[in-house]
């Protein structure tokens, strides 16, 4: 149960939702951390235990721990691309509290302390489209401890019987490593941690050599030893690191540019037969194109302005005369259309020039189709 509420409470811790950038660390930095050490159950085999096997002074007994502590400091490097290398320094404390077998109480503590190298990576979430200031890490680690067990002694109930075990023996260590680095807002660098590790240590006995222990009773002392099986502690650990080199946020994404959308022309021309003030058919659809155009673009005023070339159906100033009354009459011709197609009559001017501002300069007298027109302009 202990074990289980120990990994719900990591799991939530490096899993609350934030906003902003993981750090993917560059260059060295330093790692400090302490936590919860719970030991698994361990395996002991006495030689020289005359209580439990009177006959050989062989046993096997099971010793549970109960409450612990772990703490760590570690120097580091990080190499850019989520791949981290440190040695790390260790230190894990836990109380003893029982010994299985007959009836006794156990009382005692166990230490271990020493060091081991780490090989770890930052998992960078910003490639699965996550950007939240959460880098989670994995790892594992190999290295040397030593196990001390402080003097634990076992009383046997109703019995002048009682144990004593105690000692130092060192032996290789490995672990693996979860967890999570989260981003301390305006201080860069600074990161908290959260993670679970698996410790683990081989056995002691054999070559390495056994525990030693006294057993008591009415006759005297007894000496003989434990050979332990493997050790497992499973840590959680809240923790500061701090990098030294901190690679500062790659810039914000450039703004997407939207290119404006096309300004429909705000002059549309109008041609006309030779001595004609109606509209054709095509000339129809630009005055509709020009009133549609109206109310898309900001329009305070629209000019309608009628010209005709310098032919003319009467000679001298007398056609110069009829010239000009027939290029109101287009330019009236226009505005009706445009008030039929919606546009108000009090937005429209109408203005004649006659032959005046030709669109292609002439000789006299030349029927010149594109000086027969009316320009619509949107002011």
């Amino acid at each position: 149960m202990r074990l289980r509420t120990a990994l719900l409470a990591t799991t939530l811790m490096a899993a609350a939702p934030v906003a902003a950038n993981a750090t993917i660390i560059t260059g060295p930095y330093v790692d400090l951390g302490g936590g919860y050490n719970l030991v698994q159950t361990q395996h002991g085999h006495f030689n020289g235990d005359g209580y439990n096997n009177p006959a050989t002074g062989l046993s096997s007994s099971r010793y549970r721990h109960k409450d612990g502590f772990t703490g760590f400091g570690s120097f580091g490097w990080g190499f850019g691309n989520g791949l981290r290398a440190e040695v790390e320094g260790v230190y894990n404390y836990s109380e003893l509290n029982h010994r299985s077998g007959p009836a006794n109480t156990t009382s005692g503590s166990d230490q271990s302390y020493g060091g081991l190298v780490n090989v770890l990576y930052d998992i960078d979430l910003k490639q699965f489209g996550i950007d939240v200031p959460i880098t989670p890490f994995v790892g594992i680690g190999a290295g040397y401890l030593w196990q001390h067990y402080n003097p634990t002694t076992t009383y046997y109930a109703n019995t002048p019987y009682s144990t004593r075990l105690g000692g130092t023996r060192g032996g290789f260590a490995y672990q693996g490593i979860v967890g999570a680095a989260y981003d301390i807002p305006d201080v860069p660098g600074l990161q908290l941690t959260v993670q679970y590790r698996m410790l683990g240590q081989t056995g002691f006995g054999g070559s390495v050599g056994p525990f030693p222990q006294s057993s008591f009773n009415q006759y005297g002392r007894t000496e003989g030893h434990v050979n332990f099986d493997n050790r497992f502690n499973h840590q959680f650990i809240l923790g500061l690191r701090y990098a030294f080199d901190t690679a500062p946020p790659p810039p914000p994404p450039a703004p997407v540019v939207v290119p404006p959308a096309p300004t429909p022309a705000r002059t549309y021309l109008v041609f006309f037969d030779w001595d004609r003030s109606d509209l054709t058919a095509r000339a129809r659809e630009i005055v509709a194109e020009a009133a549609q155009a109206s109310t898309h673009v900001q329009t305070t005023r629209i000019e309608v302005n009628g010209y005709t070339d310098n032919s003319a159906a009467h000679p001298g100033a007398r056609g110069q005369k009829y010239n000009l009354g027939l290029s109101i009459r287009r330019a009236d011709s226009v505005k009706a259309e445009l008030i039929r197609d919606g546009v108000p009559a009090t937005a429209i001017d109408v203005h004649g020039y006659g032959e005046a501002h030709p669109l292609v300069p002439t000789g006299p007298n030349t029927r010149e189709p594109q000086n027969r027109r009316v320009e619509i302009i949107l002011h």
